[in-house]
């Protein structure tokens, strides 16, 4: 088998995984009430079939990623896809509503193994700018189509098959991405745990975000003056103080913050909270809006997401090269943010009688439109001039802001919702785009930065 063909086929199994990921968040959002009736959940705490999972899968990305770098990309996504389709399956046979949180948890611990390390591994086997464009095009379709595709499946599964089987298709096809992986994924052996473990580190930052992470899905249930939150909140900023001054300390730290003398790796991690916060926002608020007002069934619901899903897949596996190759990753990044600002706006201003059609197929579209443009070179600002040493690191950096701005984004939002109305959230959601727009525009860097690549990982052969 050619070396590149053996790339690409690496790249599509790795996206694979990655889509089996993020289909399971949204598909076990519409299977909630499902689940709730099946199972016994009250109100509150069926919450905690999509919490379990967001605090492992958020407060584990960054350790995730780390641990790629030192045993290498390949054995941690393999291992987490096994943890991730057994955890499944237990969903999927769940009888009652404390083993299906149990096993939430561990869907999440396996997701933020797998998916932390992808983008590192996509970087590391496409050195060249051209071919990295294609290869981040297809990750980032994958990344934020699957959403919506899951909204699709997910409405489908559960009308047809029941709860159980939203879960249980991960089953099979994580069996056949694991035997797939083993073979042919392409990946470093990782630098051992000598050259980079930092314990200490690893322990402030991951009870640090799990204990952040839970502060903030709490808020919409508990409200935000709650004690658990206040405290958990509280200890969650002592932890994380604790972590930098660890970093800035140890010989070995477990996030090496020069990546962040970078203004174009802080500046996309930024872009990606702040994206992440709005649109993973809308994405929820929007779903509850056709199902409330336009009273559309789960699949209908899913139907009404494919203009997004089109044109964002449209846009990142056929354009987005062409555009950052015509105009710059800057300038693409800043015309998509601005679409998705011009599609949330439209959203918010429609009036509240106006049909699917005449507010919201139009705004699907050029949101749609504007991920697909801004995804792929916000990416590649993300992950340029890091070398094989820091590539896990810094993929899990920016899961780690893309899953922490989503779930500030939506605690914020949903209690904005409840407070103020679907409007007023959107109007918060606008807000966001608009404030990433600033930050693209003023702080990334030019866009010949993004071909900075280490010369001895150029000449370095490729390891299975």
């Amino acid at each position: 088998m050619k070396s590149l063909d053996r790339r690409w086929l690496s790249l599509y199994v790795l996206c694979i995984g990655m889509l089996m990921i993020v289909l399971d968040i949204t598909v076990a959002n519409v299977a909630l009430p499902s689940i709730q009736r099946d199972l016994g959940f009250s109100q509150s705490t069926l919450a905690w079939v999509i919490n379990a999972y967001l605090i492992a899968f958020a407060g584990l990305l960054l350790l995730s990623g780390r641990l790629g770098d030192l045993f290498g990309g390949k054995r941690i996504f393999v291992i987490g896809l096994g943890l991730f389709t057994a955890s499944s399956l237990l969903c999927g046979i769940a009888w009652s509503g404390p083993i299906l949180v149990a096993a939430r948890f561990a869907q999440g611990v396996g997701g933020a193994m797998a998916s932390a390390v992808i983008l590192a591994m996509i970087v590391t086997a496409f050195p060249q700018a051209g071919e990295r464009a294609r290869a981040i095009g297809v990750f980032s379709f994958t990344a934020s189509a699957g959403g919506s595709i899951g909204l699709l499946l997910g409405g489908a599964i559960t009308q047809t098959l029941g709860w159980h089987w939203a879960f249980l298709v991960n089953v099979p096809i994580g069996i056949v991405t694991i035997a797939l992986g083993q073979r042919v994924i392409v990946a470093p052996a990782g630098i051992g745990w000598r050259n980079g473990a930092d314990v200490i580190g690893a322990v402030t930052i991951t009870a640090s975000l799990m204990l952040g992470v839970y502060a903030v899905v709490q808020v919409p249930i508990v409200g935000i003056a709650s004690p658990s939150v206040l405290i958990c909140g509280a200890l969650a900023l002592v932890l994380f103080a604790a972590f930098l001054w660890r970093q800035l300390s140890a010989k070995k730290p477990l996030v090496p913050l020069r990546l962040f003398r970078s203004r174009n790796i802080a500046g996309a991690n930024v872009l990606e909270m702040l994206l992440s916060a709005g649109l993973f926002g809308f994405f929820f608020l929007d779903a509850l809006l056709l199902r409330r007002t336009l009273n559309y069934s789960p699949l209908e619901t899913g139907l009404a997401f494919l203009p997004l899903t089109i044109t964002s897949g449209a846009l990142s596996l056929g354009w987005a090269e062409r555009l950052i190759t015509a105009f710059g990753a800057r300038r693409v990044l800043v015309a998509g943010s601005v679409l998705a600002f011009v599609g949330l706006l439209a959203l918010t201003v429609a009036p509240s009688n106006a049909g699917y059609l005449t507010s919201t197929f139009p705004a699907m579209f050029l949101i749609g439109v504007g991920m697909g443009a801004a995804f792929p070179p916000l990416m590649l600002f993300a992950m340029s001039g890091t070398t094989e040493a820091d590539a896990g690191v810094a993929s899990g950096v920016l899961a780690t802001s893309s899953e922490v701005g989503g779930a500030v984004g939506l605690a914020i939002l949903a209690t904005i919702a409840s407070m103020g109305g679907f409007r007023s959230a959107f109007v918060a959601a606008t807000a966001c785009i608009a404030v990433a727009i600033a930050v693209a525009a003023s702080v990334l860097e030019r866009d010949d930065t993004l071909g900075a690549v280490d010369n001895q990982r150029r000449n370095e052969p490729e390891s299975a």
